[in-house]
């Protein structure tokens, strides 16, 4: 059973920088893709950002430029780096991944986070 645990939410004032990290257990091989989505209050969950095993990374249009994802394979782990932050990148932030390789085979599900909380406000 994959678990993730994600860290490194709070509160930040406008034009400041968090960074999200997520850690994925579950004796795990290989994760093809990982990622961040957020939902804030009233909407619909959006795409944050997703990186792909071999480095691939796409962006929501909202957040280009600012925010930067990475992963590291060996431990299983992606991180969100938010700099420039606006009040309206407030949401619960939840770590995804998909397609994993692990000692039970190969699962093309969803998995995700519990969700971390980001706060925008001077």
């Amino acid at each position: 059973q994959v678990q993730l645990v994600e860290s490194g939410g709070g509160l930040v004032q406008p034009g400041g920088s968090l960074r999200l990290s997520c850690a994925a257990s579950g004796s795990i091989f290989r994760i093809n893709v990982m990622g961040w989505y957020r939902q804030a209050p009233g909407k619909q969950r959006e795409l944050v950002a997703t990186i792909t095993y071999e480095g691939i990374k796409n962006y929501g249009d909202s957040v280009k430029g600012r925010f930067t994802i990475s992963r590291d394979n060996a431990k299983s782990t992606v991180d969100l780096q938010m700099n420039s932050l606006k009040p309206e990148d407030a949401a619960v932030y939840y770590c995804n991944v998909k397609g994993v390789y692990s000692s039970g085979g190969y699962s093309s599900s969803d998995y995700w986070g519990q969700g971390t909380q980001v706060t925008i406000s001077s």
